[in-house]
This record gives structure tokens, sequence and C-alpha cells, in this order.
């Protein structure tokens, strides 16, 4: 008997002009005319996040058809990381250049959920670019890595509005992915892959050869 496979859906790939065009190309700042890079992107069922040159994060809802802006006070930089999540409320970890590292706690219509933006900062750990973010599932750890090596862990109380953060790795080379899922923290530099036992505060190479 021959076995029955599944119908081909055929899917067509074209750019996101409503999205595209809710971003400016261009932005004055004095008399200068300054171009806006896209850096970073990230989606989920809800949102659409995209980070810039000029340090402003384009959030898009794609349920409303919104698009919010959020940005970090100070000097601009540019946005180099960017990670969502969904889980009981909306968070988004943004990373720039410099090494700063934010969460907006975005607010929500659902009865229940966070009416407030707010935003947490990871104390100054990080000296330079922002390479990767994690999130726990629950959304209250988020480790970020930084290329010069560096991995920070926070601890986020989303109802307290606190954000404790520590220098949890520091490896040779830069960070190039990093995951978490059931208390192991899956670390790729250029030079290896390990995995991080956050409890024991162990490391596990994966592979016996560094990387070319």
């Amino acid at each position: 008997m021959a076995s029955v496979t599944s119908p081909v859906i055929f899917k067509e790939f074209c750019p996101l002009y409503y999205l595209l065009n809710a971003i400016p190309t261009k932005i004055q700042k004095g008399f200068r005319s300054i171009v806006v890079y896209l850096t970073a992107l990230d989606t989920n069922g809800d949102y659409i996040a995209v980070g810039s040159s000029i340090g402003m994060l384009y959030l898009y809802c794609r349920h409303l058809n919104q698009m919010k802006k959020y940005n970090f006070e100070g000097r601009c930089e540019s946005i180099t990381f960017v990670k969502l999540l969904s889980c009981f409320d909306d968070l988004v970890a943004v990373g720039t250049a410099s090494g700063r590292v934010a969460v907006f706690q975005l607010v929500s219509s659902l009865p229940g959920r966070n009416k407030q933006l707010r935003r947490f900062d990871v104390a100054g750990i990080h000296k330079s670019s922002i390479t990767a973010l994690a999130w726990s599932p629950n959304g209250m750890k988020l480790f970020s890595g930084d290329d010069k090596g560096k991995i920070v862990y926070s601890a986020l109380d989303l109802d307290q509005g606190i954000c404790n953060s520590s220098l949890v790795l520091e490896e040779p080379s830069s960070i190039v992915q990093l995951d978490y899922n059931q208390k192991v923290l899956l670390v790729s530099t250029l030079q290896r892959t390990l995995l991080f036992y956050t409890e024991e505060k162990s490391v596990n190479q994966v592979g016996t050869q560094p990387r070319k």
C-alpha cells in the first residue's frame, strides 16, 4: 500500500512593506541628516521587533497593526540584539553596541496583565557590544553575552520592579549564541560550544576540538 504524503503548500515571500514604511529611512539631528539602518530583528506570534542604528526600537503589534517606538535615554547608539518573550507578560530585551541592556515590560489590554510600560536596566557589567540574549520561559531570567566573551545573568522580579545582575561566565572569545532551558545555558563562542549548568556553576564542553 502506497504511503499517503501530506500536500505541499506553496508560500510567497515578499518584503513587509507595511512594516518598513512605518520606519523612517532618515532622521534629522540638528543640521545633519542621518541614515537609519536596521540592525536587529526578532519575531513571535504577537510582535515584530526591529532594532536600529539610531538606538530606536520599533515594535510592531501584529494583532492591532500598530507600530510603537522605544528608546534608551542618553546618547544615541546602535541596537545590536533584540529578544522577545511572550509569557504572562510580553517582554522585549534590547542590547546595544556599548554594552547597555534593557528590558521593556509591555502594556497589555488583557485583564490581569501589565497596564503600564516599565523598563529594567542591567547594571553596567558589559563594556562592549551585546551579541546574544536568552530568556527563561517564565521571564524571570535573562542571559546576555557580549563580543568580549562575558555572560551576565539578570534575575527579574516584575512584581517588585527589581533587576539584579551578575557576571556568571567569561570566555576568551566573542559570544555568538545563547539558549536557556531547564537550568542549562547553551553557549556558543567563536572558539567552542559548551553547556553551563546554572545551579552547579559547572561547564561541560561540547566536542573536544576548538573551532578554526
